[in-house]
């Protein structure tokens, strides 16, 4: 059963009627310091079969912006001035009930966190089915079941009808999204609110995704507002982009145009805080020095003025009015930069000194030996015995002292549990994960005390990570209390230390985790994890959910805290640009094995597994002119089920190379040959030159 639009869609490469249109959006929370005003004056239009990119910084109103649509305001919060109009109807004077009827089957969200916006007491299934029935009354269960496991698998969801019967807690972080993404479109809306859909998702996926999405909007003549902080996607899939700061549009204009020749300092700023594959690692990435403003009580100004290098008085006494710089393009600036291409200077980049000292890798700090890590799961069929899932499979490899070790994979390729494994809070089926040379699973209770302190880990998601309840003093200070270390006012003082090193303001102290914005959270997260002085640190998607500007600081935070304190790094991540500029080598897994591993320079000049070179074809070129070479990489098919994983060589069902012999005889990975090397029976330097994938 098949939702019916009665949209007619725009032709291909043509935009239709303009289905929103918000004018001086102005919004207001109330809270316990004063009124914050998110929202200031926005305006804003969506077509028919047109993406808009909004962009900004965490704080500058771009979520705010979407939720206002949907009148999904937070406690305190109120639409003071303005309108919304939604193919004719004003929806800032709808009702309760017009409202809900509204959400979810016209106007429709993907949220930035799944975790928290699935229920996770119910399956997937009843959500999708209750979703659906809600705007389909009278449609029956099974019917309902029938479009959620269709949606499931256009989201590419790995076997759907088995997804139906699992909750949120047992999918991963991509599958996660892949569900909320579904729940979105169970009834073909005529505008998506897509608040940074693929941050849980690795590339491959990502781009699957935004393909998706691309073809929902060509075939339903759907609006979509796309706000990210991945400007590589906005290159490829948005066709024009409002930048937003302090609550405010600072600039907007067609994609392509804003790209080649951005106007508002801000802009300009936030290009050149993108990492990129060709960014050279032994210096800091350029970043925007402060934070974006409180917006309580702004006197007039340009609010980007505190952090802008080319302020003068004017800037910072006077509103800047809105210039048309052409059709389509304007900015409130009031020095703006010339009319050239953002290759032609870099003027935040003030801070491009080599990175010092030097790190200096050492000996094998970590050493994991042949690890096995398996899940009994339960088996759908009734009276039936456990099915085994094989997250990890004969994995072996060394940390050195002193490195940053990249381990990348898509989703549901045991990145995190190799991750989890080495700090030990999961135990291998097989194998042996050492420490510094002793089996951290055989210690005694003060040999695990003191391994506690060694080996960290900085989770995905800070926000669940950190207890609402506790202020970040107590946050920081809670592994010392545990271990019994130093008196109060010892701890205090390490707290205090660490709260400047992460560079937050000494008043954050007393403030809770859900004060902060996303980045000042990672913060808190760091310094958490460095408070009892770790050898080793596991990051594990350390700055997925930050916008660009915010990853530049982190990343640069993260190198200089390695040198100020003798650190490791064992960084995971599914973005390849962040590994390629952090890291010393790369991991590569797939399905549970290790199917690459070198320097990093090596991995990505020239990779050897057919799959790392698919994903380093997948990341999203800021540039909206190489759009076509985008589209012809990457990789095709899906990741399958590790319950049941392919004989011989896992890649083969997806390998453009694969023959009997890859079905038949699993290949090794042996670091004898050298520092880079790779489990592949036909690894890229020996495949036919003519062949068909992209080799980074």
């Amino acid at each position: 059963m098949t939702a019916i639009s009665t949209a007619v869609p725009a032709s291909p490469g043509e935009l239709g009627e303009t289905v929103l249109s918000i004018r001086d959006l102005r919004v207001e929370i109330r809270t316990a310091n004063g009124v914050v005003r998110p929202v200031d004056g926005v305006t804003l239009s969506v077509r028919a079969g047109e993406t808009v990119g909004l962009v900004g910084e965490s704080g500058s109103g771009k979520t705010m912006t979407g939720m206002s649509v949907l009148r999904l305001l937070p406690a305190g919060g109120s639409i003071v001035g303005g309108s919304i109009d939604f193919d004719g109807r004003e929806l800032t004077t709808l009702s309760p009930g017009e409202l809900r009827r509204l959400r979810g089957n016209d106007i429709a969200a993907v949220f930035q966190d799944p975790m928290t916006s699935l229920n996770p007491t119910r399956t997937i299934g009843s959500q999708l089915r209750e979703a659906y029935r809600i705007h389909r009354p009278g449609t029956s269960v099974a019917a309902a079941n029938r479009r959620a496991e269709e949606v499931l698998a256009l989201v590419r969801m790995p076997r759907p009808r088995e997804r139906l019967r699992d909750y949120p807690h047992q999918l991963s972080g991509g599958m996660r999204q892949r569900a909320m993404i579904a729940i979105a479109l169970l009834c073909e809306p005529r505008l998506l609110i897509a608040d940074e859909p693929t941050t849980a998702l690795d590339v491959s996926i990502q781009a699957q995704i935004l393909e998706l999405l691309d073809e929902l909007k060509s075939r339903l003549g759907m609006g979509i507002i796309l706000v990210t902080h991945d400007l590589g996607v906005i290159a490829s899939h948005a066709d024009k982009v409002a930048v937003m700061y302090g609550g405010r549009i600072v600039e907007e204009a067609p994609t392509a145009e804003l790209f080649a020749a951005p106007r508002h300092r801000y802009t300009q700023a936030l290009f050149e805080s993108m990492p990129t594959m060709e960014l050279d690692s032994r210096h800091p990435l350029a970043s925007i020095p402060g934070l974006p403003p409180q917006l309580i009580d702004l006197p007039p100004m340009c609010r980007f003025a505190p952090r802008c290098r080319f302020a003068t008085d004017e800037c910072r006494t006077e509103d800047p009015g809105s210039v048309n710089v052409a059709d389509g393009h304007t900015h409130s600036c009031l020095h703006p930069r010339p009319a050239q291409r953002i290759d032609d200077e870099r003027l935040y980049a003030d801070a491009l000194a080599e990175f010092q000292p030097n790190r200096k890798q050492g000996r094998p700090l970590v050493m994991l030996e042949s690890v096995v890590k398996q899940f009994r799961i339960k088996n759908p069929a009734t009276f039936r015995p456990r099915r085994v899932l094989h997250a990890v499979s004969d994995v072996s490899l060394d940390v050195l002292e002193g490195e940053t070790l990249g381990i990348v994979g898509e989703s549901g390729s045991g990145k995190t549990t190799v991750g989890r494994m080495i700090v030990g809070l999961e135990q291998p089926t097989g194998g042996v994960v050492r420490f510094d040379g002793r089996d951290i699973n055989r210690l005694t209770r003060a040999g695990q005390r003191a391994r506690a302190g060694n080996l960290q880990l900085m989770f995905q998601n800070s926000a669940a990570a950190l207890d609402p309840r506790m202020n970040v003093a107590d946050l920081i200070a809670e592994p010392l209390d545990v271990q019994h270390l130093g008196s109060r006012a010892e701890r205090r003082a390490k707290v205090m230390e660490l709260i400047d090193a992460v560079g937050l303001p000494r008043t954050a102290a007393e403030r809770r985790a859900y004060e902060f914005s996303g980045g000042q959270r990672q913060r808190i997260a760091m310094a958490r994890a460095l408070v009892l002085r770790p050898k080793v640190v596991v990051a594990d998607e350390p700055v997925s959910a930050l916008d660009v500007s915010i990853q530049a600081q982190i990343l640069n935070l993260m190198r200089s805290l390695q040198a100020a304190y003798s650190l490791t790094y064992v960084v995971i991540s599914h973005d390849l640009s962040l590994l390629r500029y952090l890291s010393d080598r790369i991991g590569v897994m797939y399905l549970g094995k290790l199917v690459e591993l070198g320097p990093s320079a090596e991995v990505y000049a020239a990779p050897q597994h057919p799959y790392t070179a698919g994903l380093i074809a997948s990341v999203p070129i800021p540039d909206p002119g190489r759009q076509a070479e985008q589209q012809k990489a990457g990789l095709s098919g899906e990741i399958v089920s590790a319950i049941d994983p392919p004989s011989g060589c896992r890649f083969r069902t997806r390998c453009p190379f694969a023959t009997d012999l890859c079905a038949e005889q699993e290949p090794s990975l042996d670091q004898r040959d050298g520092p880079h090397a790779v489990a592949c029976h036909y690894p890229l330097t020996t495949v036919a030159p003519d062949a068909d994938i992209d080799r980074g």
